[in-house]
């Protein structure tokens, strides 16, 4: 047993120390009354006597001033006693709200902190203090919920992404050592793709990581925002034309703007969003990169005609290795990366980045909204 557990150092109850707090505000009031009431009080009632025409130490004088120190010290422990006790009354009411809360708001605080990130604090209804305190931990633990769920399908996803090339890896390894296998170009071939994958993966893990941490270095310059649409679009146009999907650059709105921004990096998250609206529309959809100023800000759309998100899906799309469709071949959706990278350079840039969409089969956008470089 230790020392805030015992003795002395028991920790004291909320109800005992309102009452205490309270009773000391009222012993001061009492002890101030009392003070004034015998030091000045009597004084300034004799004066009065006097001035009624009482002669000095009459004996009316005498029984008077009397009854006025019986009356003052009664009233001073009646009013006392009154307060005393309309103190207690408050202190029982105002700890009996209090505790059934505040328990329920440590029980959930100790759950959360075993790991069970389900927890939550219910309804309390004693006061918007308390609902605000409630509902900003619901909101923390909600949180905390959705990134231990991330880190899981996270996990799972990224031990999915390292079974492919590593069994591919100990197949031929294992080949090759029986002399199953000969090691001819099409080996070759299998073997450097699967590595190459490997090392994909791994680079796309240490940038998405330099990015969440804010490491990324940046090259700022002024950059006319129709030539990043211009370059962005050249750069896919080809692998567009190959899988039968229109791409329209629309730079009538970017006339004249320009954002400070470094260049690379900036093209990178749009090659990200055209790759990402490439590989959800199908062949004869249009996917359309567009910008335009609004008010102080450019944004820079990128809409197509695809599969569209779902409402459920769209807070998380630009979480680590989320893909909204579990069932959706991973070859097909990429590593779930390029939209995080993309959140975490245009942050970088003090901007945002937002998804949007009116449902599956509705096509989808996501606006990169700029701060504008004034000439």
């Amino acid at each position: 047993m230790n020392a805030q557990t015992a003795g002395l150092g028991r920790p004291r109850g909320l109800a005992t120390r309102l009452l205490a707090g309270q009773s000391i505000v009222l012993l001061a009031g009492a002890l101030t009354a009392a003070l004034v009431a015998t030091l000045l009080g009597p004084s300034i009632f004799h004066q009065h006597l006097l001035e009624a025409g009482h002669s000095e130490n009459s004996p009316e004088m005498v029984h008077i001033e009397m009854a006025y120190r019986d009356a003052s010290l009664i009233s001073l422990g009646l009013g006392l006693l009154i307060a005393l006790l309309s103190a207690l009354g408050v202190t029982w009411f105002l700890s009996r709200r209090l505790r059934r809360p505040l328990g329920e708001l440590t029980i959930a605080a100790r759950e959360l902190s075993r790991g069970h990130y389900a927890a939550r604090v219910p309804d309390v209804g004693t006061g918007t203090e308390l609902e605000t305190l409630a509902g900003a931990f619901n909101v923390m633990a909600a949180r905390l919920e959705g990134i231990e769920d991330t880190r899981r399908r996270m996990l799972a996803d990224l031990a999915h992404e390292l079974r492919t090339p590593i069994t591919t890896l100990t197949a031929y390894h294992d080949g090759l050592h029986d002399g199953v296998v000969q090691l001819g170009a099409d080996s070759q071939a299998a073997l450097t793709e699967q590595t190459d994958r490997l090392a994909r993966l791994a680079e796309d893990i240490d940038e998405v990581s330099t990015a969440e941490e804010g490491r990324l270095s940046l090259l700022p310059e002024a950059v006319a925002v129709s030539d990043l649409l211009w370059n962005a679009g050249e750069a896919v146009r080809d692998r567009y034309r190959d899988a039968g999907v229109n791409l329209a650059v629309d730079t009538d709105g970017a006339a004249g703007l320009t954002v400070t921004v470094d260049r690379q990096r900036l093209g990178q998250v749009l090659s990200n969003l055209l790759t990402n609206a490439l590989r959800h529309t199908p062949a004869g959809g249009i996917v359309t990169v567009s910008a335009r100023q609004v008010d102080d800000e450019i944004d820079i759309t990128v809409t197509d005609t695809g599969e569209g998100i779902a409402p459920e899906h769209l807070p998380h799309v630009f979480e680590r290795f989320y893909r909204g469709d579990a069932a959706r071949s991973r070859d097909n959706s990429g590593s779930g990366i390029g939209l995080t990278i993309s959140k975490a350079i245009i942050d970088a840039h003090q901007g945002t980045i937002k998804a949007a969409s009116p449902g599956p089969g509705q096509g989808s956008s996501f606006v990169v909204t700029l701060p504008r470089r004034h000439a």
